[in-house]
């Protein structure tokens, strides 16, 4: 009697261990798992590129790669060689990183106007100083070197009380210069001590500690995701971790995993498809056309418009996708100007047209078969027509994809009044539109 009771005991743990771990560590297992839907719903999210290149701000967030890397660009070096002493080296930016103007509320307050829901914040870029104070980054992290503070939970916790955005982090897997990794690299990645001592430690540390809820990984791609233990970190994030049920990971785990497995893809940077694809993806895009961090010689005309920002979100929405815009700021913790005025332009028109975005379903078509600035979504019985440009001339749209019957009412969001429309003789649905004082600006 006494060992039939042991022995079901036994089976019970068994069977207990084995349905807490529903992910193997394999793609295969992995590529199983529903995406969360807040991030389907959620659409669009701020991205944030910030690091010790934000103090030379010349260039890209490349900068040390492109001055000390196996081909520096002459505009970097001579940038150096006129502004800096010859002995000077790229650790000695980091105390003027100093981020004495970052308040963490008016990113929040600017992030909330624009719409978003979500923020990817870098923790770490490929030039390894991290944004939090990591225990595996020794005086190359931002509570030891430049703030002395830790920016990451500073973020998280503003964003947390003030917003319902869900906080994300972006990590990058290589470190440039870093000799755990180099070694490894000498070796052809058949030892993985960086991998051991520096990336995994630091992948728990940040999701335990912080618990972000998109896990953005990058600096991939010269390493398979064997010698990066890609699968068997997302499985202990999809079965043990604190934001297991509610996290989502991108693509960029190993090389030949690029737009092949993950919860979204991302393909490569600006990813724009144009059409629409069967797995969930992200266009990841700067509005600085030139760089990701901020830059001291940026342009006006470097600046996506608002129309192109726009642009950009209407057609990946309407093709599945999430929009993730970044912004650069200052080693001060500033915003720069241009850039707010784009989120806050963005919040502006989504504040009228969220409608059609938020929690929104591709259309049975994206763009319109006549009208190439008219691109669809769908909720329900519900089709959005976003038309990028006004008739301003003719006042004259014309809608190819669409067949409306007796019950069919059409209108503007932001304007109560219904639409008049007619068919076309060569099909769809002729409109001309009414300017009064009821017609907004978006």
């Amino acid at each position: 009697m006494i060992e039939k009771k042991i022995f079901s005991l036994l089976i019970l743990i068994v069977v207990k261990q084995a349905e807490s771990l529903k992910y193997d560590p394999s793609w295969s297992s992995l590529d199983t798992r529903p995406l969360p839907k807040w991030y389907d719903d959620a659409k669009v999210g701020i991205f944030i590129h910030w690091g010790v290149f934000s103090v030379p701000a010349f260039r890209s967030e490349w900068f040390w790669w492109d001055w000390q890397g196996d081909k520096p660009t002459s505009d970097v070096v001579d940038f150096m060689k006129k502004n800096y002493p010859p002995n000077f080296q790229y650790a000695d930016f980091g105390p003027d990183f100093k981020a004495e103007f970052f308040d963490p509320l008016q990113w929040v307050s600017l992030f909330n106007a624009s719409g978003a829901k979500y923020v990817v914040l870098t923790s770490k870029h490929h030039e390894g100083y991290t944004l939090w104070p990591s225990a595996y980054s020794w005086n190359w992290n931002s509570n030891d070197v430049g703030p002395h503070r830790d920016l990451v939970d500073d973020l998280a916790q503003a964003i947390r009380k003030n917003s319902s955005l869900r906080f994300g982090l972006y990590h990058s897997l290589f470190e440039w210069f870093n000799p755990l990794y180099l070694s490894d690299k000498n070796q052809s990645f058949n030892t993985q001590i960086y991998v051991k001592e520096k990336v995994l430690p630091s992948l728990h540390e940040i999701v335990n500690k912080y618990e972000p809820e998109v896990v953005w990984s990058d600096g991939d791609w010269e390493a398979h995701d064997s010698y990066w233990n890609s699968t068997a970190f997302i499985a202990w994030l999809y079965n043990e971790s604190p934001v297991k049920e509610s996290v989502v990971v991108n693509d960029r785990w190993g090389s030949g995993v690029l737009c092949q497995h993950g919860d979204f893809y991302t393909c490569q940077d600006n990813f724009n498809p144009g059409k629409l694809l069967e797995h969930k993806w992200e266009n990841c895009m700067p509005l600085d056309k030139n760089s990701w961090g901020f830059r001291r010689n940026l342009k006006l005309s470097d600046v996506l418009t608002i129309e192109e920002v726009i642009k950009s979100l209407a057609e990946t929405v309407s093709c599945g996708g999430n929009i993730l815009i970044n912004i650069g700021p200052t080693k001060e913790g500033a915003i720069a100007p241009i850039f707010e005025e784009r989120l806050r332009q963005m919040g502006e028109w989504l504040s009228i047209n969220g409608e059609a975005i938020y929690e929104s379903k591709p259309w049975k078509y994206q763009n319109d078969t006549k009208n190439s600035d008219v691109w669809y979504t769908s909720s329900g019985d519900i089709v959005y027509a976003i038309l990028l440009k006004y008739p301003q001339e003719t006042l004259k749209v014309e809608l190819g994809s669409v067949q409306i019957t007796e019950a069919t009412q059409i209108n503007i969001l932001g304007n109560e009044e219904k639409l008049q429309w007619v068919e076309s003789p060569e099909g769809g649905v002729v409109n001309t539109m009414q300017i009064n004082d009821n017609t907004t600006f978006w």
